[in-house]
């Protein structure tokens, strides 16, 4: 009497778990590094509206003789895009001039907003001098 074996298919039980383990270990990696590259993309586009708002301080100041504030460049035309002001809200800073100051100046300030906030703010001077100088 022979006895016929038939041949299983599919997955044990220990297979699918060691799987499953190996993907859990995989994606606890790979997320908080996917999050930090999304949030390092977002601080750069904030960071390019940056250089393109201090283009558009020097014209003024070249047209105008004074850097304009935010109203001022708002009343120009100028628009944050959106995928930038989901992430931030920012300021323009234009000091009056007096005595002590009597150079035109200014300072753009990005506050972070919403999943940004853990990378913190923004700020560039006319001077050229960019904060926190680690996030640029």
């Amino acid at each position: 009497m022979s006895v016929k074996q038939t041949k299983q298919r599919g997955f044990t039980l220990i297979e699918l778990m060691i799987t499953v383990a190996i993907i859990g270990i995989l994606a606890a990696i790979a997320y908080p590094s996917y999050q930090q590259y999304v949030i390092r993309g977002k601080r750069a586009a904030a960071q390019a509206q940056m250089m393109d708002i201090a283009n558009r301080e020097q014209q003024l100041l070249l047209a105008n003789r004074a850097y304009a504030d935010k109203d001022t460049l708002e009343a120009s035309g100028y628009r944050l895009p959106a995928e930038v002001s989901r992430n931030y809200s920012y300021v323009i800073t234009v000091p009056a001039l007096t005595t002590a100051a009597p150079v035109p100046s200014y300072t753009i300030t990005f506050t972070a907003i919403g999943n940004q906030v853990s990378d913190g703010d923004l700020t560039l001077t006319s001077a050229g001098v960019k904060g926190p100088t680690g996030k640029w």
